[in-house]
């Protein structure tokens, strides 16, 4: 039983280099106060530099995408007045958005000694989770941990 009209989701565009969907998707996150411009010159920056280590920025960033993105996330539910950790399978547009949100939280958290700017940040997490390595990578594993910890209460499903 519903209670609220179905929200259409938002069409958007795919960007202008790429006319790929996801690279817009990782501008709108890397955004900061309504800045499309710098978060544009930030993720293409990242992509040049990807290019500039011999590798093909959109695969490395599928492959990214596709290494991080859980399978498996925690969701809490009320059971008889205690509240559970219940492993529940994720969504692919959410598991694509998760990833991307990990991805570029990670890279964000990269120390600044390394790094000059934020796209060479955002290029050496898009190489590592290509790779199958770096912080998001973890992160993902982590939750994927929490889930199986956690595989009892699964039974709570809704």
């Amino acid at each position: 039983m519903a209670r609220h009209a179905k929200i259409e989701k938002r069409k958007i565009d795919p960007d202008p280099l790429y006319n790929n969907l996801f690279v817009t998707k990782l501008i709108n996150y890397v955004m900061r106060d309504g800045k499309k411009t710098v978060a544009q010159a930030q993720v293409y920056g990242a992509f040049k530099i990807l290019t500039e280590k011999g590798e093909d920025p959109l695969k490395v960033f599928e492959r990214a995408m596709q290494n991080v993105g859980p399978k498996v996330e925690m969701k809490a539910r009320r059971v008889g007045g205690a509240n559970y950790q219940v492993p529940v399978e994720v969504k692919h547009e959410r598991r694509m958005a998760l990833s991307l949100r990990w991805i570029i939280e990670s890279s964000r958290k990269k120390a600044n000694k390394e790094f000059h700017t934020f796209a060479e940040k955002l290029a050496t997490e898009l190489l590592d989770a290509g790779n199958n390595q770096g912080e998001s990578v973890r992160k993902r594993d982590l939750t994927l941990k929490q889930a199986e910890a956690n595989k009892a209460f699964s039974s709570f499903r809704w």
